[in-house]
């Protein structure tokens, strides 16, 4: 193929999800695309023009006029361009989870042509596009690494349920194989992000590139989440130090809380694990997800204080909490550490309900065993807490989230919503 050609190939997106729907419908709009997931039921959504993630409107996916979606591999057979956006989670002893990447590559492989190029999204460590999936799309297809086919990085950066920062308003980091694919890769991308790109001189840099984004919020989170542990216990309010530290202009504006998610707490355990197999063992990052992972068992221990200083009896109490997604205003539960309050409530005993109308109850729980109330009882909760900051809380105003508990009763506002004399219990 020549670089003309590349400019109108066909592109397979693999992964339909936060970061793969968007994309497939930018690119949907000026060229022709296959949008694959091996969720049928996801397949058969997008093609009513529904997306259960809330990502992309009706209206949008039908803009996208040269976009089909599929949920069959052979049709992937089609395209010269595949852009990989699968999920890379971490398992139970915190381990990077490439199953899906692995999987996702070994599909790729198996209609591999001569000439075409694999892009990969998904946030990894530093050198897995090279060491962990080059080899599986070799040894698949039987095809030669840049000889016979080439290989891009582009790391997603999506931020679910925000709808001012979209794919096309975000710079996007580019990256390829060899010199030549790395401008096409970086041209392709250019083609629908209005906001620019940046060529990284490799793919191991701009794997990195991604990687340390997150790191480096998640040790913000971490510093100010330590920072309220000690405020607290010195009786000061965090919320307003930070207000009134905020005052300098080189201030950076982070807050305590939960730390979930796709990105933020996981994929520093991404960087951690490459570095510890190379025989470095980080202190910094790890000490700071120690912080934010031990948050949900700090939060319930600081909620059973608190109702006991109310002379609650916390065995067989019951305790209302309202929010479980890992941020606002999105239906996203992936990695949500508000289950880690619920489960550590649960162990002293607490009885505890969840409320989120933004969720649905049936992924809750087939994901986390959960049973959510969908309309909370008025006066029956010796507990409430606001985990997350959905508007449709922050709209009602706090006495109709007090309503929820009796006479007595506690109510712990985590993301200092209120102001801080209508709650009981802030971070």
């Amino acid at each position: 193929m020549t670089l003309s050609d590349y400019s109108t190939a066909p592109i397979a997106i693999i992964g339909l999800g936060y970061v793969g729907l968007p994309l497939a419908v930018e690119f949907g709009k000026i060229r022709e695309v296959i949008g694959f997931d091996v969720n049928g039921g996801r397949i058969d959504a997008l093609r009513r023009g529904v997306d259960a993630t809330l990502e992309v409107e009706s209206d949008e996916l039908a803009t996208a006029r040269h976009l089909r979606f599929s949920y069959d591999p052979g049709d992937l057979s089609a395209a010269r361009i595949f852009i990989v956006t699968v999920p890379t989670p971490i398992d139970s002893s915190k381990r990077p989870d490439l199953s899906a990447l692995v999987q996702a590559s070994t599909m790729i492989g198996k209609v591999l042509k001569h000439g075409d190029i694999v892009v990969y999204e998904s946030t990894v460590y530093p050198g897995a596009t090279e060491e962990d999936c080059v080899p599986v799309l070799e040894h698949v297809s039987g095809l030669r690494y840049n000889i016979d086919f080439y290989c891009g990085y582009s790391p997603e950066r999506i931020n679910p349920g925000d709808k001012a920062h979209r794919l096309p308003t975000i710079k996007k980091v580019t990256s390829g194989s060899t010199p030549e694919i790395a401008d096409l890769v970086d041209r392709l991308y250019g083609s629908i992000v209005t906001a620019g790109t940046h060529k990284a001189p490799s793919i191991r840099v701009a794997e990195a590139a991604k990687v340390i984004e997150n790191t480096q919020r998640d040790l913000n989170i971490a510093l100010v989440n330590e920072l309220s542990i000690i405020f607290r216990k010195m009786g000061i309010d965090t919320d307003a130090v930070l207000k009134a530290a905020e005052t300098k202009w080189n201030f950076l504006p982070f807050r305590p809380g939960l730390v979930g998610g796709h990105c933020i707490g996981v994929d520093p355990y991404y960087l951690t694990h490459k570095a510890e197999a190379l025989g470095y063992h980080p202190q910094v990052i790890l000490a700071g997800r120690r912080i934010n992972d031990g948050m949900g068992a700090y939060v319930a221990g600081q909620m059973v204080k608190t109702m006991l200083k109310h002379r609650i009896q916390v065995d067989g109490a019951r305790v209302l909490v309202l929010g479980l997604t890992f941020k606002e205003n999105c239906p996203d539960l992936r990695n949500t550490r508000v289950v880690d309050v619920v489960h550590e409530l649960q162990d002293y005993g607490v009885n505890v309900d969840v409320h989120d109308p933004w969720v649905d109850a049936e992924d809750v729980a087939r994901e986390y065993g959960l049973a959510l109330v969908a309309e909370p009882q008025a006066g029956a909760y010796d507990g409430v807490i606001l985990a997350v900051a959905h508007d449709v809380f922050r709209q009602e105003g706090v006495a109709p989230l007090r309503a929820f508990g009796r006479e007595g009763h506690v109510f712990g506002d985590l993301k200092s919503v209120f102001a801080a004399g209508e709650s009981d219990l802030r971070l």
